[in-house]
């Protein structure tokens, strides 16, 4: 089974490496992923997220040279759910690129409206890091 998805991207004026390493940090979501953090704590290889849904589990693929910052965040109901996102170069600058899957259970409109979380999101991450 596949799931439609929708990439949600912005351009950072700040090299690669500058964006992938505030943003692999998981002790900076809090301050631009609202949408999946209000504070994070490690609990041996996972991060605790509190977040709008409750409390969720976060596992971030390793540290690599490729900008490949995929987690997959376990609910508060179990469900897993695999958020790829990659941070490539663009020029002498950055794209974040979000893949948001709708999934079975999420309605058109939930589907809508954690777009424009995400959107908000990488805004934030942005307005950060370009100060």
């Amino acid at each position: 089974m596949t799931f439609s998805s929708k990439h949600i991207s912005i351009a950072i004026n700040r090299p690669v490496e500058d964006v992938y390493a505030f943003a692999s940090d998981p002790e900076n979501l809090p301050q631009w992923a609202a949408g999946l953090s209000t504070g994070t704590r490690k609990s041996g290889k996972v991060w605790i997220a509190s977040s709008p849904m409750g409390e969720v589990t976060v596992e971030f693929t390793p540290a690599n040279s490729f900008g490949v910052l995929d987690h997959d965040v376990t609910l508060p109901s179990g469900q897993r759910v695999h958020n790829p996102l990659r941070i490539i170069k663009n020029g002498d600058g950055s794209e974040v690129v979000f893949t948001l899957y709708r999934l079975p259970s999420m309605s058109e409109r939930d589907f809508i409206r954690d777009a424009a979380m995400v959107e908000k999101d990488l805004r934030t991450l942005k307005a950060l890091l370009e100060g």
